[in-house]
């Protein structure tokens, strides 16, 4: 048996994936897995004078809670779940955690609005990424 992997970034426009993941977890008897992944890469793209580990801590304390929200939600709902912090680029973080946690379902959100961190197009290709390096299905919902 597999487990149901879901990257997310917390705030309302998730609660809909997190709620879809949770629904799917329920319906399969799969676990269900939370990831929230500290990616730190923007501060690459200012000037400004940021210390890049603090950023990192503060940005993994809030995941940590946001993460912890949709696990009360899901153990609500009767699903056995577990959260994950992952450090690094996007990409790369959530192809090793399918790999390392034998996830055989990625569920990631569709975009909302402007909001988003994807474009269409470009969370396509996040697809297809995970699909092709993983074996694992992903799907947008």
């Amino acid at each position: 048996m597999g487990k149901i992997l879901c990257p997310t970034r917390g705030g309302a426009a998730s609660y809909r994936t997190q709620d879809a993941a949770i629904g799917l977890a329920k319906e399969q008897g799969k676990p269900l897995i939370f990831l929230f992944v500290v990616d730190t890469h923007f501060l690459d793209r200012t000037e400004r004078a940021v210390r890049p580990d603090v950023m990192v801590e503060e940005m993994a304390r809030m995941g940590k809670f946001l993460l912890m929200m949709a696990q009360e939600r899901a153990v609500a709902a009767g699903v056995q779940t577990e959260v994950r912090i992952r450090r690094g680029e996007l990409r790369e973080e959530l192809v090793g955690a399918v790999r390392e946690e034998g996830a055989d379902l990625v569920i990631l959100g569709r975009p909302t609005g402007e909001e988003s961190a994807f474009r269409p197009a470009d969370l396509e290709a996040l697809v297809a990424t995970i699909e092709e390096e993983t074996g694992a299905e992903a799907r947008i919902v």
